[in-house]
């Protein structure tokens, strides 16, 4: 059987990697501290000697290099196995995404000035309008105007988070059903299986677009332990297409698929070779054999591959033998009589979904068959296609190719539309609510702008009586408030798409025994920001309409009547 593989070991950092895997915990997170600490002293010691209009140059260059610092770190951090959990590390991880957002906030600080100076340098609306942006106001204004942008940063960000991680869950979900499942099954309109199959695999597998294809025979029964017992999906699966269908043999964590094969190897497992994995990732080993020193070998029995969860229920290792019942038994004196059959566990699979690794079991086609009472018949056949996401092109030409009327074709996209499709209401739904923050928070520019309009009465007056049209005051606080708006949006969308990319690069830790991943999922994509963006900055726009509507009706002679 091949050692465990540890993906650690294909990075360009394996060797510092193993360097910073030998010393203690307690020195690793001491020395991180005292790095931290004398980073921060510097940084204070030079903070006092730069001149205010630097300071947030200098405060950006820090964040930088403990972004640096402490991505180097994250990324030599080892992964680890099972339910083990690493308060330090996480906290080193968490603030490598902290730090880099904070970093890029910096950084749009920097250019918003430059952005101005810009926009001051063009037509006349938007020099006016950005005068009055950066202009001093009286403070409790230039509170309101930083509440206007925090608030519509906060709520674009969150809209971006909420996506990302929605979206992850539903790519991770899609992910593991798809390695788990065949993208196309054909299947018998009955029960009890169909004959001619051979002929109808290689039809199928001459059709374009189809990668692979393999038959399986299935059926419900009972697995027994010398402990519990459980149900069992068992599927007998051919050992040389399987592969190139399903992702299930190369989801074993212990054991080997190929002993599905080989009962007589899986019977004589050598002393020390894995047999399982615990809760926290370790790994247990198989101990010497002390029964049959000097008598007759044991029976070689048939394999059986069983998902983690299953062999949890039933507390089976690799080795360990179990015995299935099947419901449709022979016929007896006391009626029909279950069918029972010893098999061993020749590997533990994790598959990432806890429905398959709770129930299903794989064993060898010709084996299933017989225990089954299939005899020759098997009962689907299942498709991998070449392009996941045009199934539907293919399943046509699948159903013409069989010339069968007995037989059902179905992809992947039509067995899961329920699940799929309320994953995709789900994602729309809260794009819907969470805009809603978006024009709460753009109440704040409505204030700002109509305070704003009371506080240049007199400005207002005076541009009119120069000879400004109305609609070139108008149009001055739109541009206001649509800079406090894009302001906004763009805080809010570039730190989430800075801080989504981190937790991805990253990861957030989660307990696989509660939520059965890993890693918290997270997905990014562009156009999902790209639609944020819009929506915010569409939304911080129509809120300019009326306090500009009511700066372009103001008469002169109202704004100067009081001075």
């Amino acid at each position: 059987m091949p050692p465990l593989h540890d993906p650690s070991q294909d990075t360009w950092y394996a060797p510092l990697l193993e360097r910073w895997a030998e010393l203690p915990p307690w020195v690793q997170t001491a020395g991180g501290i005292v790095g931290a600490l004398a980073l921060l002293t510097l940084f204070v010691a030079a903070y006092r000697r730069v001149r205010p209009g630097r300071r947030l140059v200098a405060t950006t260059v820090f964040l930088a290099l403990v972004t640096t610092g402490l991505s180097v770190w994250a990324l030599l951090l080892p992964e680890t196995r099972g339910s083990q959990f690493i308060l330090s590390h996480q906290v080193v991880r968490v603030g490598a995404t902290l730090s880099a957002t904070a970093t890029v906030i910096g950084l749009l600080g920097l250019a918003v000035p430059r952005v101005l100076n810009f926009f001051e340098g063009n037509r006349f609306v938007t020099f006016v309008a950005a005068r009055h942006v950066r202009s001093e106001k009286s403070g409790f204004l230039t509170v309101i105007s930083f509440l206007s942008i925090a608030g519509v940063g906060v709520s674009s960000f969150a809209l971006c988070a909420v996506i990302s991680i929605m979206g992850g869950f539903g790519a991770d979900l899609k992910e593991k059903i798809l390695d788990n499942n065949a993208h196309i099954r054909v299947e018998a309109e009955k029960p009890g299986g169909f004959d001619f199959w051979r002929d109808t695999l290689d039809r199928v597998r001459l059709v374009p677009g189809v990668h692979a294809a393999t038959p399986v025979a299935t059926g419900e029964v009972m697995a027994s332990s010398s402990t519990n017992t459980a149900g069992v999906l068992l599927r007998g699966v051919d050992m040389e297409t399987v592969g190139q269908v399903i992702d299930v043999p190369r989801h074993v964590e212990v054991g080997d698929f190929a002993y599905l094969d080989d009962p007589v190897a899986l019977r004589d497992l050598p002393e020390n070779a894995p047999i399982g994995i615990g809760p926290g990732g370790e790994v247990f080993l198989k101990g010497p054999d002390l029964q049959g020193k000097g008598g007759a070998p044991e029976t070689a029995y048939p394999g059986l591959v069983v998902g983690k969860e299953l062999a949890k229920n039933l507390h089976v290792y690799v080795g360990d033998v179990v015995t299935l019942v099947s419901p449709l038994g022979d016929l007896g004196p006391m009626g029909v009589m279950p069918r029972t059959r010893k098999f061993r566990i020749a590997g533990i699979f994790d598959s990432g979904m806890y429905e398959y690794d709770a129930s299903h079991a794989y064993v060898k086609l010709e084996e299933a068959q017989r225990f089954l009472d299939l005899k020759h018949l098997i009962t689907a056949i299942e498709v991998r296609v070449k392009d996941v996401e045009r199934v539907e092109l293919v399943t046509p030409a699948v159903r013409d190719a069989l010339e069968r009327d007995d037989l059902r074709v179905r992809d992947w996209k039509e067995l899961n539309r329920s699940l799929f499709g309320a994953l995709e209401l789900e994602k729309v739904m809260t794009f819907v609510i969470l805009s809603i923050a978006i024009a709460v928070a753009s109440f704040c520019i409505i204030c700002t702008l109509l305070l704003m309009v009371t506080e240049k009465s007199k400005e207002i007056a005076i541009l009119k009586a120069m000879g400004t049209s109305d609609r070139t005051i108008l149009q001055v606080f739109m541009a206001e408030g649509m800079f406090i708006g894009g302001v906004g949006t763009v805080f809010g969308v570039v730190t989430g798409f800075i801080a989504m990319n981190g937790l991805k690069a990253f990861g957030v830790r989660l307990d696989p025994e509660v939520y059965y991943i890993t890693k918290l999922p997270v997905t990014v994509e562009p156009l999902d920001y790209l639609l944020v963006a819009i929506c915010a900055f569409a939304i911080t726009t129509l809120a300019t309409l009326y306090p500009a509507s009511a700066a372009s009706a103001l008469r002169p002679v109202d704004g100067i009547r009081y001075e």
